[in-house]
């Protein structure tokens, strides 16, 4: 008589707990080590370590607490089962806004470490993100420089802040980004600073990148297909020029991610007020993004990009 044996494989829960002991588990045996990041030098240990400062700046972007304040009166009845140390709010803050080169390369990390980045497509697109609303706050604020005024043509609307620039895979992982003031800046040679200064954007030689007709003209297609890039430009025809082929469901598709970026992760809700904290909150948000991507491909979820079983 034959029996049909059946190997039990482990499951993993698709829930904010399960996703952030794997991120925990991530930064501290494998990114936090191996990049180097570890701390180091006389002095004792804090209390709180980074991967846990990571895995709660992650739980407070999902949970959807825009305002430190809150977010700290509420984590422990949310993850305080997972994080019994907290922090108050000004050490939160502080130790957030130096935790930014840490949280970029761990996005950097779960992006590399996500099938889809294999792929020789990307998505290029730009989107304000708003830092004030008044002209005192335009002429006091301590982003000048950094945030300035700009137009939005998605929403026919002027604002004063900054525009991120987003490079990404069609499920929406996060691989390259830039911030630049829209005053100084516009979007073409915003994504040539991008690509040509900062390598770790870049993604694989050959790959296509698909954009808008905003970067039509002043040679910025020869700048993507030149030696050491080769990347070629893919965007719609303007009026002057013969059609060519776009497929606009891409398009549609980037859209979809920014306003995941924007509403679901609170993206022009910020909340900095300088640049190091604008910078850290962005990175955040970019994290918790690419850290349900990843954590969506290791349960095998169907959506990759859905935030549901985490914002609760």
């Amino acid at each position: 008589m034959l029996t049909h044996v059946r190997t039990l494989e482990p499951v993993m829960i698709a829930d904010l707990d399960t996703l952030l002991i794997a991120l925990y588990v991530e930064l501290t045996d494998r990114i936090i080590p191996l990049l180097g990041l570890a701390r180091c030098g006389p002095g004792q240990r804090p209390e709180v370590t980074d991967a846990e400062l990571a895995c709660l700046a992650v739980a407070q972007v999902l949970l959807r607490f825009d305002d430190e304040r809150h977010w700290l009166r509420a984590a422990p009845q949310r993850v305080g089962h997972l994080f019994p140390r907290l922090l108050g709010q000004s050490e939160y803050n502080a130790r957030v806004k130096n935790a930014a080169p840490l949280l970029e390369a761990a996005l950097r990390w779960l992006a590399d470490r996500t099938p889809a980045t294999a792929e020789l497509v990307r998505l290029l697109d730009a989107t304000p993100v708003p830092c004030g609303q008044s002209v005192v706050t335009a002429k006091r604020s301590g982003l000048f420089g950094w945030a300035g005024y700009g137009y939005c043509p998605s929403h026919s609307r002027w604002y004063w802040g900054s525009k991120l620039m987003l490079m990404c895979t069609c499920e929406g992982t996060v691989t390259g980004f830039g911030l630049a003031n829209p005053k100084l800046c516009g979007e073409r040679d915003q994504a040539r600073q991008m690509l040509r200064d900062h390598p770790a954007n870049r993604p694989a030689p050959g790959t296509a990148v698909v954009a808008d007709k905003g970067f039509a003209g002043e040679g910025t297609e020869e700048f993507f297909a030149a030696p050491g890039l080769d990347l070629t430009l893919i965007r719609p025809a303007r009026k002057n020029e013969p059609a060519r082929y776009f497929p606009g469901w891409l398009r549609q598709r980037v859209e979809a991610i920014i306003w995941t970026l924007k509403n679901q992760l609170g993206l022009e809700r910020h909340g900095g007020r300088v640049p190091a904290g604008l910078w850290a909150r962005i990175v955040q948000r970019l994290l918790a993004l690419n850290a349900v991507i990843w954590f969506n491909w290791q349960i095998g979820a169907p959506v990759k990009r859905s935030l549901i079983a985490y914002d609760h």
